[in-house]
Formats: C-alpha cells, structure tokens, sequence
C-alpha cells in the first residue's frame, strides 16, 4: 500500500505538490491526472526518491520511504517520459546490464530477461539494437527493464507518450495483464481514454492540489452518464443528463445540430478544471 500524507514540494515561492493526501492499496491502477504543470511528474519524482519532499512523507506498507532505506526503494521502479536506453544496445544488453546495476546472479537476469521479452511480446527482437526499435517497442522494453527486479510497485509518468494508436493498444493490453497480476501501478497521462480504460481510481490535480479522487464510473456518474452536443454560435457546448429519458427530453426541445453520447472521462476532466485553464 502507498501512502502520501500532507506530501509537499516547493520550490522558492513556486509550490509544486500542495498537501497531497492519498492512499492506494496493494493491487490498485491508479491514475493522476491533470494539465501540465499540476504537479503530477514532481510526485512521481518524489516517490522514486529523485526529489525529496519539503514537507510530509510517503510510507509504502506502513514503512517510511528514505533514499537510505534501499530494500524499500527495491520495491518500486520507474519509467520516465524520456527514453533513457543506449541506442547501440540490444535488448537482452539493456536487460543484462539493468540486472547488474541490481548484483542480480547472471541465470537469473537470463532467466527474467527470456520470461519479460516473451510476456510483452518481445522475443523475436531481443537481438535488436534500440534505434532500430519502434517507440512502442522501445516504450515496451522500458517497462520490462523496470520489472526485472521484480518490483512491487510500478510508476509510470507518461508512459504511451507519441505512440500511435495500435503501439497505444499494445500498450495498455500489457499493463492490464501486469495489473492482473497484483502489481500496484501509478500512472500519469495526459490521455483520459486510457485512464478510464485502465484505472481502478483517479485523482484529478490543478496547480499541485489533489482536487477528487474517485472512480472513474463514480465521477461520470455524478456528472451525469449522458451527454448532449452542441453548437451555440459557433461554439460546441456540453449538457449531462442522469438519464437518457432526461437527455432525450432536452433533444426535442432543440432545432439545431446536436448529439446524444455517453459521457466520458474526459467531459468530467474538461467540467472540473476545464474552468481553472480557462482563467489563467
């Protein structure tokens, strides 16, 4: 289990990571969303150790998480947004030389290395350099680097970053296979479809400030599961309904293009901060 109690991050007078307050139990797919700037990244920083907090602290299954406590950062691994693998190297090179950083016995990094490549769909490339990879592929292969050590925790900031639509696919079949396996995952993405396909729950962040934190069923619900289209002078609005019935009703009011959709992640995302950009 993470937890993050009154977690805080300033830097100067700028305030990164605002009180944050949040728990997610063993087994949990967590999303943290927000626009650039929210703070999102800086926790993810925080969590793998790379920034240490101002104020607050973070506990994983009850115990503090220090840069000095090593057998508890063994248990988290993280991928970044950029891709941080020598290009001149093979896959099973970049495997074999991460378990070395880890004094992993040889047999077992083969071992790994064989069982990771085969699960993510990999093993016919592990002769491959990394620039002759695809960024789906690459994006892959960061995520089973993470997991040779076998890791109990998996953060992952912006992991399906300038990936196309199949790669993006891939991507998260993989991820929810991982999940099903017990793996905590942290992620954080830009992508509201991915994180209503993938999460368990979500936390909606603007300018270091966790705002909500739900499911995602429970924040459409709310919302209202049925959306409306519009165009009002030239501008596409939005109305949510609890109801189709609602929904249907309002439609035969109106005489000009409009649709009727289930609402999304993404609606909720745009109504709760959508106001908060707008002011900037």
């Amino acid at each position: 289990m993470i937890e993050l109690k009154g977690l805080t991050k300033k830097y100067g007078n700028f305030m990164a990571v605002d009180d944050l307050n949040l728990t997610i139990e063993t087994g949990g797919f967590f999303g943290l969303l927000g626009p650039n700037g929210a703070g999102k990244s800086t926790t993810i920083n925080m969590l793998s150790t790379l920034y240490l907090p101002t104020a607050g602290e973070i506990r994983i299954d009850g115990e503090k998480l220090t840069r000095k406590n090593t057998s508890l950062k063994r248990k988290i691994s993280v991928v970044t947004q950029e891709y941080s693998m020598r290009q001149d190297m093979t896959m099973e090179e970049i495997m074999e030389y991460q378990g070395r950083l880890y004094f992993m016995p040889k047999k077992k990094i083969r071992e790994k290395t064989q069982e990771l490549l085969e699960f993510c769909g990999l093993i016919d490339y592990r002769k491959r350099t990394v620039r002759r990879l695809s960024g789906g592929m690459k994006r892959r292969l960061m995520v089973c680097r993470a997991l040779l050590t076998e890791p109990d925790i998996l953060l992952l900031d912006e992991p399906t970053a300038g990936m196309d639509a199949l790669a993006r696919r891939q991507m998260w079949n993989f991820l929810k296979k991982l999940n099903r396996n017990r793996l905590t995952i942290l992620l954080t993405t830009h992508y509201m479809e991915e994180a209503e396909i993938l999460c368990d729950r979500v936390g909606l962040m603007y300018r270091g400030k966790l705002e909500e934190v739900d499911t995602p069923g429970a924040m459409i619900e709310r919302l209202g599961r049925y959306a409306v289209d519009e165009v009002i002078e030239e501008e596409l609005s939005s109305r949510f309904f609890l109801t189709k019935e609602e929904a249907i009703q309002y439609l035969s009011g109106i005489n000009s293009d409009v649709s009727l959709r289930s609402t999304t992640l993404e609606d909720v995302f745009l109504e709760k901060l959508g106001k908060h950009l707008e002011n900037q």
